[in-house]
């Protein structure tokens, strides 16, 4: 009980600092879709996915904007000849940079990805994997879309990989680094709260 009175106080002040600052919250959701890329990435195929979560929209003038994000994100890809499909989940958190025009934007900026969960799944037989990959995935985005201040929104995005999403294995003296990077294209839907 005391963590919901907490919550809602917490979404009270923010409510609250959106409508006295050029600030906007929101909400967005949409497909993802994901694949790997690198000099062993090869033999991958992209897949689908979906991505959520919540933004706050902060004016810096009349055409720049700030937008941190938090987002669940599947990332992943599959290998089709052996009926393998490796689903990556993330906590994103974009910071994103914003060039507006009435509505329209242009994005760029880093994110930062934390692993929550890895699995390989053949058929029905699905196996964690979470401990050969790397928790942190460094990364940027750009992107384009059309947002206002309060209402509904739409935007496609683009995430790619800085760091390699695996982790480094040795054996014996010698250790080996695969270069595999995430690569995911997102389109979402976006509701914006609070904003002036």
């Amino acid at each position: 009980m005391k963590k919901t009175l907490f919550t809602l106080a917490l979404l009270a002040g923010l409510m609250g600092a959106a409508q006295a600052q050029n600030v906007s919250l929101g909400i967005k959701a949409g497909p993802s879709y994901s694949g790997f890329v690198g000099a062993q990435a090869t033999n991958y195929e992209s897949i689908f996915g979906f991505h959520a979560g919540i933004f706050a929209n902060i004016g810096l003038t009349d055409m720049f904007a700030f937008q941190p994000e938090i987002i669940y994100s599947q990332k992943g890809a599959k290998v089709s000849s052996i009926d393998v499909t490796t689903r990556l989940n993330y906590v994103d958190i974009p910071l994103s940079f914003h060039v507006n025009a009435d509505g329209l934007f242009f994005e760029a900026g880093p994110q930062l990805g934390i692993l929550v969960a890895a699995q390989d799944k053949a058929g029905s037989v699905s196996v964690d994997r979470k401990p050969l990959y790397n928790t942190l995935d460094f990364g940027y985005l750009a992107g384009l879309g059309y947002q206002r201040k309060t209402g509904p929104g739409i935007g496609l995005r683009y995430n790619g990989g800085f760091t390699n999403v695996q982790k480094s294995s040795t054996a014996g003296s010698v250790t080996v680094q695969n270069n595999i990077r995430n690569s995911a294209f997102q389109l979402y839907l976006t509701y914006s709260f609070g904003g002036r």
